[in-house]
């Protein structure tokens, strides 16, 4: 209990306010206001607590996605692997003439269209894809990256492993591509080989 004149606490059985004198009678059985609102107060005063990041998913390419990006890939690459051996056969082609029959100089030429078309197509991925661009020239007109699992640029070697882990899964009767289709990340069979994702931006 308290005095209403002077705010002295007092004895439940105290007839007069020992500090002012005040008669019983106008005595408050009121708490301080402070007391009062200060408890009201103090959730709002307290920092809210920092909300855990929330994880986002990225989004992966799908396998109607990756096949345009090599649709694109197999026609450009096809066309710098021409152009890049057709003066090659037509400079060994003169250099041969003077030595060796039409047959020998078509089958020389051959060989060198074909070793030709692995280097382009070896290079084609392997370099872009271990690059800042992350990709090859396909996957970057359609916007698709190739990282590692944790979502960072891979290596040259990693891109190795997943240029060459495509033989395995051309092996499995093209099984290893069509995963692409069913994993919850969207890997073929040389994704999961060499710990590699495609995500779109």
């Amino acid at each position: 209990m308290f005095c209403s004149s002077c705010g002295q606490s007092l004895n439940d059985t105290a007839n007069f306010c020992p500090a002012c004198g005040e008669a019983r009678a106008v005595l408050a059985e009121a708490a301080p206001i402070v007391s009062l609102v200060e408890p009201a107060l103090a959730p709002a005063l307290e920092p809210a607590p920092a909300s855990a990041p929330v994880a986002v998913e990225p989004r992966y390419a799908g396998f109607w996605w990756r096949v345009l990006a090599s649709l694109i890939d197999g026609i450009l690459s096809q066309i710098v692997s021409f152009l890049v051996a057709l003066p090659m056969g037509f400079i060994l082609g003169v250099a041969m003439a003077a030595v060796a029959d039409s047959d020998a100089i078509e089958a020389v030429g051959g060989l060198l269209g074909a070793l030709v078309g692995m280097l382009v197509q070896w290079l084609w991925y392997t370099l872009p894809e271990s690059s800042s661009w992350q990709g090859s020239l396909g996957k970057k007109l359609l916007g698709i990256k190739v990282t590692d699992e944790q979502g960072q640029r891979i290596g040259f070697g990693r891109a190795n492993a997943r240029y060459w882990g495509k033989i395995v899964s051309t092996l499995t009767l093209g099984i290893g591509f069509l995963m692409v289709a069913f994993t919850r990340r969207k890997q073929g069979l040389h994704d999961i080989i060499a710990g590699t994702l495609l995500v779109r931006a």
